[in-house]
């Protein structure tokens, strides 16, 4: 039961994909112009996360060695179809904003990375849960660094203004902006994770 906790925990300190191993930095600084964003994004790589790990765990026997990472890849891009076809027909809006980035979900390293360290070598019950901690640190990441650049940016988060937009710094709306932030989070994250 312990290794259960322990691997439903890990994304979100230990192993967190965008501050501690820095993988998946196309979405995080393209997508997270606003919380809105950034919490559709993780939640998009987490549905995709999940359901891949799953099922290259169930299939891992199956696939010889030689076809390991292509039959991953196959896996993962059938999720990703069907979650585009999902987010075009019932959320619009949400495929205007992230537009490439949800296609793109196919080469995202995080998703490969946990295929490949994590769901072909465990059993489902940890290869799902890893998905679900995984996808969920990708998502705390992205929210967070959405909602300040939204904050700091147009003086709203998630869409609700919180001082007027006059005072915002477009700066931090504009991919100069991400950088910036993400480094400050990172930094932050840092040294509250050594304190603990």
């Amino acid at each position: 039961m312990n290794q259960y906790v322990k691997t439903l925990t890990n994304g979100f300190i230990k192993e967190n994909p965008t501050f501690v191993l820095l993988l998946g930095m196309c979405p995080t600084l393209a997508t997270t112009t606003s919380g809105k964003n950034g919490l559709m994004m993780g939640l998009a790589t987490t549905f995709v996360l999940i359901c891949s790990n799953l099922v290259i765990s169930i299939l891992k026997k199956l696939i010889p060695d030689a076809v390991r990472i292509p039959a991953f890849i196959v896996v993962i891009a059938g999720f990703v179809t069907v979650l585009q076809l999902l987010i075009q027909a019932f959320l619009p809006d949400l495929n205007n904003s992230l537009g490439i980035f949800i296609p793109l979900i196919v080469v995202n390293c995080i998703v490969l990375g946990r295929a490949e360290s994590v769901a072909s070598k465990q059993n489902p019950v940890l290869s799902i849960l890893d998905g679900v901690s995984i996808g969920l640190g990708f998502t705390m990441s992205l929210t967070i660094l959405g909602s300040v650049r939204e904050f700091i940016g147009s003086g709203k988060v998630f869409e609700q203004l919180i001082y007027p937009d006059s005072y915002g710094a477009l700066l931090f709306i504009l991919p100069p902006g991400a950088f910036m932030v993400l480094g400050c989070l990172i930094a932050l994250f840092n040294v509250i994770t050594k304190k603990s």
